[in-house]
């Protein structure tokens, strides 16, 4: 692995040569990209510079051949230390030309006249571009067709490689270290604000590279969500913490959480979580390959029961949330190498709800825990 974080080339070559194939059975020419982890996916480039939406950036994916990366002056040396050899830069931000033309010609180099531009379209896609810029592209381009890439990049990145799999296995140990450690910063009396940047540097401590999402609540005898931002509210016996993590290790993310008693808990929040457990582990067991997303989601809902939140797990990797979800509507037919979030809920009365979370990678066989399964709801002290 190389300082980028990246992997070893004759995995992105990989991912380019699955890539082209189904360009060409959907009649493809090329394949434009221009969030963060989709083009990540294909050159291995890692910064924490997509911070700033002032500049775009752009990877083209011809026919034949390696991508082409039509990017800020900025990040030409990053990107070269990559596998890639047609680097096309400009001096970013441009207010009269930012990358349009430069893109435009290598578009052209790639799809021929009356060929068709594969763009991903479907859901949880978005074009990182300013609309004025895409339009302007279409006009510089009359003679190309501007369409969808049919879904290929969100087939590709659902399965995942080994080496994929093994970065966030290697999330989830860390995540899983740092809550081992949650009794020497959670106790009776500490404000949960203090307690979510202890956890943050706890993860950091334990080998994350940064920590991009942490939610959670506390509550007597549960929390109203899992979304909200820590207050300074101390924290006191009956209460229920949780704390939902998502930090990240060499480009890859973790997504599990624990919940934790402040003294014992009551025996309605103790049996309520004792049936996250059994709900998470009837998911498990109906992680196998062949089955829909939507079987998962009826295992975990038959022991929960639909809860009304939503979804009951999502997909994983260079995101925190990707497809497929958990939810009735999704037939997604699991495969080996796809990585997943169980995530049931339980009301218990108006304003408090418990959530539980795990994350296990789909095998051959059935599924496999990636992060270390939790067995019981631990104690800290009051």
């Amino acid at each position: 692995m190389s300082a980028t974080g990246a992997f070893a080339v004759t995995e992105y070559r990989d991912r380019t040569a699955r890539a082209q194939a189904a360009m060409a059975e959907q009649g493809l020419a090329a394949l434009l990209l221009t969030t963060e982890p989709d083009i990540r996916y294909f050159t291995g480039f890692l910064t924490r510079f997509w911070e700033s939406p002032t500049r775009p950036w752009f990877l083209v994916v011809p026919a034949t051949g390696k991508p082409v990366a039509v990017i800020p002056a900025i990040g030409a040396h990053l990107m070269a230390q990559g596998w890639l050899d047609d680097i096309r830069t400009w001096a970013s931000p441009d207010y009269e030309d930012d990358g349009v033309s430069l893109l435009a010609e290598a578009l052209a180099d790639c799809v021929p006249a009356g060929g068709t531009l594969g763009v991903p379209q479907g859901r949880e896609t978005h074009l990182r571009m300013p609309l004025a810029s895409w339009a302007a592209l279409q006009t510089a381009l009359p003679d190309r067709h501007f369409g969808s890439d049919a879904y290929i990049l969100r087939d590709l990145r659902m399965v995942k490689s080994p080496a994929e799999i093994a970065r966030i296995e290697t999330a989830c140990a860390i995540a899983g270290r740092a809550f081992a450690r949650l009794p020497e910063i959670a106790r009776g009396g500490r404000p949960l604000d203090a307690v979510f940047r202890d956890f943050q540097r706890l993860c950091l401590d334990e080998g994350a590279d940064w920590v991009p999402y942490l939610a959670g609540g506390a509550g007597p005898g549960g929390y109203g969500d899992v979304i909200s931002p820590a207050t300074d509210t101390p924290l006191a016996a009956g209460d229920v913490l949780m704390l939902d993590t998502g930090l990240v290790h060499a480009g890859y993310f973790c997504d599990f959480d624990r919940n934790l008693s402040v003294g014992p808990p009551t025996a309605e929040v103790a049996r309520a979580h004792e049936r996250l457990i059994e709900a998470t582990r009837a998911g498990f067991d109906a992680a196998r390959p062949g089955a829909t997303a939507s079987d998962v989601f009826r295992s975990m809902a038959s022991v929960v029961g639909e809860t009304g939140v939503g979804r009951l797990g999502h997909g994983l990797g260079m995101q925190l949330t990707e497809p497929p979800s958990l939810i009735p509507a999704d037939d997604t037919v699991l495969t080996p190498g796809m990585v997943l979030t169980l995530e049931p809920g339980i009301t218990l009365g108006p304003g408090r709800i418990l959530v539980h979370e795990e994350d296990i990678v789909i095998r051959e066989t059935g599924a496999a825990w990636l992060s270390p399964p939790a067995d019981r709801m631990e104690v800290l002290e009051t």
